[in-house]
C-alpha cells in the first residue's frame, strides 16, 4: 500500500476491526481484523463492490454501529484519544452528537419543519442558545445557495438537490471533526450530484475531514485518498493529492493535474477489478 501518511495527524484510527451479522444459524462476517487511520483534514473515500462492507466501515467508524470486535479511536488535534468502542448508548449519541455530523442517501429531513428548522433542531441538541445556532444555520444555508427565501420551505417545497444541500447544512452545523457521507449524491441527478459534491469539496478545503462511500468515478474524484475495501479487507488504497476540479472543464487552470488524477484513480479501480 502507498505510504500517504507522511506529518499527518489522525482523527481516527482502527484496531482489529470486525463485524459480524447473524442470521438464524448462519455468521456472515463483514469486516475483518481491519486497522485502519483517517487523517485529519483528509477527503477520504471508501469504495468497493457491493456487499465489500463499505457501508458498513463507515458506520463503525462514526460510532453509528458497533463492532464485533476490534476498536474504534478518535484523536484531536492535541493527540488526546478517546477509544468510543465500548461507550454506553448514551455516551455513545452524545460523542456522535459533539464530534460527527452524517450525510445519508436518503436526506431523511423532517417533512413537517422548514429548512431552517431541520438544520436548528440539530444545533440546538448541542447548545440552548437558539439565536447563536440560528445564525450559524442561516449562514450555512447562503453558503451552499439557500437563499432567505427559501428558509421557511418545507422539504415537499424543495428539489431532491435543495433537500440534500440542508441535510449537509444539517451535517455540518455542530462543526464536526468528521463528516460521514454514506452515497450522498445516490438518489439525485446529474446537476444536483455535481451540486453537493462541490459543497463537499469546499467544506473539505476548508478543512473539513470527511469520509464517504461512493460507488461513482465522479464522486470519487473529489477525494484525495481512495480506500478499495473487497470481501471485509482493505485490498489497497490510492493518493490521489488535493481536487484539483473537473478534468473535463479545458477553461480549469489546473486540467492538467485533473487529468493526471483521474487516470490514477480509473487505473487504480481497474486494478482493483471495479
Amino acid at each position: 500500500m502507498e505510504n500517504i501518511s507522511g506529518s499527518k495527524k489522525r482523527v481516527i484510527y482502527t484496531e482489529e476491526l470486525s463485524k459480524s451479522f447473524k442470521s438464524g444459524n448462519v455468521e456472515q462476517q463483514v469486516l475483518k481484523n481491519i486497522g485502519l487511520e483517517i487523517y485529519r483534514g483528509d477527503f477520504t473515500v471508501i469504495m468497493g463492490n457491493s456487499g465489500s462492507g463499505k457501508s458498513t466501515l463507515l458506520y463503525a467508524l462514526s460510532g453509528m454501529d458497533r463492532p464485533s470486535m476490534g476498536a474504534v479511536t478518535y484523536e484531536d488535534a492535541d493527540g488526546d484519544k478517546t477509544r468510543i468502542t465500548g461507550f454506553d448508548n448514551d455516551r455513545l449519541a452524545v460523542f456522535r452528537r459533539d464530534h460527527v455530523g452524517f450525510v445519508f442517501q436518503q436526506n431523511y429531513l423532517n417533512d413537517s419543519m422548514s429548512a431552517l428548522d431541520n438544520v436548528m433542531v440539530v444545533g440546538l441538541l448541542k447548545t440552548g442558545d437558539r439565536r447563536d445556532v440560528a445564525e450559524r444555520a442561516k449562514e450555512l444555508l447562503q453558503r451552499v445557495e439557500i437563499g432567505e427565501d427559501d428558509f421557511n420551505k418545507f422539504p415537499t417545497q424543495m428539489s431532491g438537490g435543495m433537500q440534500q444541500r440542508v441535510a449537509v447544512v444539517r451535517g455540518v452545523i455542530n462543526s464536526p471533526e468528521v463528516l460521514f457521507a454514506d452515497e450522498p449524491t445516490g438518489a439525485l441527478n446529474s446537476q444536483n450530484t455535481e451540486n453537493v459534491l462541490n459543497i463537499l469539496s469546499d467544506l473539505n478545503a476548508q478543512g473539513q475531514s470527511i469520509v464517504m462511500v461512493t460507488h461513482t468515478l465522479a464522486a470519487a474524484e473529489r477525494g484525495n485518498r481512495i480506500i478499495y475495501l473487497a470481501d471485509g479487507v482493505i485490498s489497497d488504497e490510492v493518493y490521489l493529492g488535493p481536487y484539483t476540479g473537473g478534468y473535463k472543464d479545458e477553461n480549469n487552470p489546473e486540467r492538467e493535474n485533473a487529468v493526471k488524477r483521474h487516470n490514477k484513480l480509473k487505473s487504480f479501480l481497474q486494478d482493483m477489478g471495479w
